[in-house]
């Protein structure tokens, strides 16, 4: 049965969405195309129509998810009265360690991605680009401020996944959050 154009565009839009959340959790290597096709409720054989590749997707995908979580970031710490104070909490919180699935690319991703293909890297470049600017706003610091303080969020964001005891995990973004927020108060 064919499906009309409106509907076509829903169900890229909806593949593109569900294949961020689950590229975030299982990696890149971690979930293949039926998987994913599963996932959102859509066959297998429309993967193609939509789609010249896993990697093209991969790359819309992760282009949808930086521009989604730097606009929450970007939302929830312009309500703040310290807006880089509640971007480094958001970011370097209990419950974004715990959701990977939901989080920044960068910190779910980064190792896949530096191995991905030119057009996946151009991808996060542009995802990385944009949250310097943001920080850089946010913070109002220089370009390179801006790259130490996400530098620092994505270490520690990425080692607090890494480590099994829960108490060395909290430690380590307790750790950065004081790090960061000591400078900007100094």
């Amino acid at each position: 049965m064919k499906v009309s154009r409106e509907q076509a565009e829903k169900n890229r839009a909806h593949v593109v969405e569900v294949a961020g959340t689950e590229f975030r959790a299982h990696g890149f290597d971690g979930i293949g195309v039926a998987d994913l096709m599963k996932s959102a409720g859509l066959t297998h054989g429309g993967f193609y129509n939509n789609f010249q590749s896993k990697d093209a997707l991969a790359v819309e995908a992760v282009t949808r998810v930086f521009a989604e979580t730097t606009a929450r970031m970007r939302e929830r710490a312009l309500a703040s009265d310290n807006p880089l104070r509640a971007a480094v909490e958001l970011y370097l919180s209990p419950a974004h360690r715990d959701s990977p699935a939901l989080g920044c690319a960068i910190a779910a991703l980064s190792q896949d991605a530096a191995r991905g293909s030119p057009a996946l890297r151009q991808a996060f470049e542009a995802g990385v680009e944009a949250y310097l600017e943001l920080i850089a706003e946010l913070a109002r610091v220089s370009r390179r401020g801006a790259m130490a303080i996400y530098s620092t969020m994505v270490g520690a964001l990425t080692l607090s996944r890494t480590v099994a005891d829960r108490a060395l995990s909290d430690e380590i973004l307790t750790a950065a959050v004081n790090s960061l927020l000591e400078k900007e108060s100094a």
